[in-house]
């Protein structure tokens, strides 16, 4: 027999699941979330929060090393405690979680740990350390986002061959380091390691880093990290790996030639799959893809299955917490009989080394495959008055438009604070702007956002300080 008749229950309490709950509470829904080890998910505890500490931590390391001389500040030698700085990391971590435990309270949401999975529709059950458990509702949405993909050739142990959880708490820095997969999470966590002294090499299948990105952009910030220190091996496939002594080698292959490379840790971060594992899916016949992704009305959320709805990493598509959030949104609120929506073309994505590099929109390749004729104006932050004032004016500004009509079409920042500025473009690409809208507004000087209007007015060839 079912405990409790819910108006929805969520299985998964990371960002998608969670910002869900709330607002399905907000709209009156009697709501449940279910999460087998925390609340707020990978992003919170063991991905996005975390890793972002550990960048800004270490680079203010790098500031502090190698720029605070150049501003007349002198601190003499330099030591990191890297036991304090995880220790940081963790308190972070600690404060944002229990934060979600407090909205749930807010917001009479009911918060059941456990294992979840659909005996029904209708009907989930809970197993925790407390025993097993079964609950009635009148919905189900599976937020239960994904987990690291691990490579056959170079399986995980937890200590020689990592994924990016073990990559967040390493007990000393590793005297070399090989990452495996030159996207987001692989620079990223590169980056942090090699600022704290590490000797990095990335390792990439794909012929350029960051794939799915502008590739005029990744070719410029990926000088910028070969300046940095990181090495790059594109074009290269990791074959396989054996553990011989205290190091790893693992034996890279380039065309037809085979190298051997040596390693006190391999970081493996190729991607991500969806987390749906004993959740009960194939007995109820929801249909998932060959990726896995379980498949759902794109206007909807719902499954195939009626009662029964996904969103976040596990239907796919851009794998971010703030597209999980959006869709969790849009989700209940159609449930609620409202118009959710999600617009996919002003989602914006961020890779968070230095400089920051962020998007949304079409990258110029697939602007040109869309529209056929586009413009594109550049400015570059060596132009900009105020990233030159603060010592930090690598990368540029690229902005596309349809050369018909001048719409908006794609923003791409490699810079200081990219990830805030691109929210600017956001906001005008989700208000269907022009180039010239962008070009024309007042920007506050001296700002680094005055880089994206030089940017959009050199899409007309009339950049001032360019």
């Amino acid at each position: 027999m079912a405990e409790t008749l819910y108006d929805l229950v969520v299985i998964g309490a990371g960002p998608g699941g969670y910002v869900a709950a709330i607002r399905a509470a907000q709209l009156g829904m009697r709501t449940a979330i279910i999460d087998k080890s925390f609340l707020g998910g990978t992003c919170l505890n063991i991905g996005c929060i975390p890793s972002k500490a550990l960048l800004d931590s270490t680079h203010k390391l790098l500031e502090l090393q190698h720029h605070f001389a150049d501003h007349g500040i002198n601190t003499g030698e330099v030591k990191v405690d890297l036991t304090k700085m995880l220790a940081r990391k963790d308190a972070v971590v600690n404060k944002m979680t229990n934060g979600v435990g407090m909205l749930m309270k807010k917001n009479k949401i009911d918060y059941l740990p456990g294992f979840g999975r659909i005996v029904a529709p209708g009907s989930v059950e809970i197993k925790s350390k407390d025993g097993t458990r079964t609950v009635a509702t009148k919905r189900i949405l599976i937020a239960t986002g994904s987990e690291p993909i691990a490579l056959p050739s170079l399986p995980f142990d937890g200590k020689k061959i990592i994924s990016s959880t073990e990559a967040l708490s390493l007990a000393k820095v590793p005297g070399r380091m090989l990452v495996i997969g030159a996207g987001a999470i692989g620079l990223e966590m590169g980056s942090v390691w090699s600022r704290l002294g590490s000797e990095v090499v990335v390792i990439e299948f794909m012929d350029r880093i960051l794939p799915g990105m502008d590739q005029e952009m990744t070719n410029s910030f990926l000088r910028i990290l070969e300046k940095q220190g990181l090495k790059f091996h594109l074009g290269t496939q990791a074959e396989s790996a054996k553990i011989v002594g205290d190091k790893v080698q693992v034996v890279r292959k380039q065309g037809e030639q085979r190298e051997t490379e040596e390693a006190d840790v391999v970081l493996v971060a190729v991607g991500r799959r969806p987390f749906t594992d004993g959740l009960g899916l194939e007995n109820l016949g929801i249909e998932k893809d060959k990726r896995n992704f379980v498949r759902v009305n794109p206007h909807t959320y719902e499954t195939t299955v009626p009662g029964i709805f996904a969103i976040g990493d596990a239907i796919g598509g851009l794998m971010l917490a703030h597209k999980a959030e959006e869709e969790g949104v849009a989700a209940v609120e159609i449930m609620a009989g409202k118009a959710g929506h999600v617009n996919y073309r002003a989602c914006p994505n961020v890779v968070y080394t230095h400089p920051e590099f962020a998007q949304v929109g079409l990258t110029e390749e697939d602007a040109k495959k869309e529209r056929g004729e586009v413009r594109v104006g550049k400015f570059f932050f060596l132009g900009n008055g105020r990233a030159v004032a603060m010592g930090d004016a690598g990368g540029l500004v690229k902005i596309i438009g349809d050369a018909k009509t001048d719409r908006l079409l794609g923003v791409h920042i490699v810079g200081p604070h990219a990830s805030d500025l691109i929210a600017e473009a956001v906001v005008a690409m989700e208000f269907a702007s022009s180039v010239e809208d962008l070009a024309r507004a007042f920007h506050a000087h001296p700002t680094l956002a005055e880089a994206l209007k030089e940017a959009a007015l050199g899409v007309e060839k009339c950049a001032i300080h360019m």
